[in-house]
C-alpha cells in the first residue's frame, strides 16, 4: 500500500445463540484453556495451530495458524472485564503474514434462558486497509460459535 491509500473501516455485529447447558456451563467453555483451544483455534483446515489463554482481567490470549493457501494468521487479545458465568469483555488485533489486518471489541454475555443459555457476541471492528470485512469476520465467529456447541455437547457425553 502506498503512503494515501491507507484505510480504516468500520462495522459491527451481533450473533445470538441458544444453547441447552446451564451459563456455568457455557462460561467455563470461554475460560478452560484445552477446552477453548478446540472449539475456538482448531479451526478447519488449519494447521500449525498454536492457542494460549491466561483467563483473567488483564490476561492475554493468542492463537495463530496456517491457512490452506499458506498464510498465517494471529489473533492476540487482552481480557478487559470478566463477571463470572455472565459476560467477557476482550479486544483483539489479527494479523495475515505479520500485517495487521484488524482491532476489535468484542462483548459476550450469558443469560439463563430457561433451562438453557442465550449467549450474546457483540463485535466492533476496525477493518485495516481493505485486507479484512465484516463479511468473513462474522462467518467465522458464527462457525466457532457452532463448534462452541459440538464443544458442549462431546463435554457432557465425556468425549474430552
Amino acid at each position: 500500500l502506498f503512503p494515501g491509500h491507507r484505510r480504516v473501516d468500520h462495522d459491527t455485529f451481533t450473533l445470538t445463540r441458544r444453547y441447552d447447558f446451564p451459563p456455568r456451563a457455557v462460561f467455563a467453555a470461554w475460560a478452560e484453556p484445552a477446552a477453548k483451544r478446540r472449539w475456538f483455534a482448531e479451526t478447519e483446515g488449519f494447521a500449525d495451530i498454536e492457542h494460549a489463554l491466561d483467563f483473567r482481567v488483564g490476561g492475554l490470549e493468542s492463537a495463530s495458524g496456517r491457512a490452506p493457501d499458506g498464510g498465517r494468521f494471529t489473533y492476540d487479545a487482552v481480557i478487559h472485564d470478566i463477571e463470572e458465568g455472565a459476560r467477557v469483555i476482550l479486544a483483539y488485533r489479527m494479523t495475515m503474514d505479520g500485517t495487521p489486518i484488524s482491532v476489535s471489541l468484542a462483548t459476550v454475555t450469558f443469560e439463563a434462558d430457561k433451562d438453557g443459555t442465550r449467549l450474546t457476541y457483540v463485535e466492533q471492528d476496525a477493518f485495516l486497509d481493505g485486507l479484512d470485512n465484516a463479511g468473513p469476520r462474522r462467518e467465522g465467529v458464527a462457525w466457532q460459535l457452532e463448534q462452541l456447541a459440538l464443544e458442549l455437547a462431546e463435554a457432557r457425553e465425556g468425549v474430552h
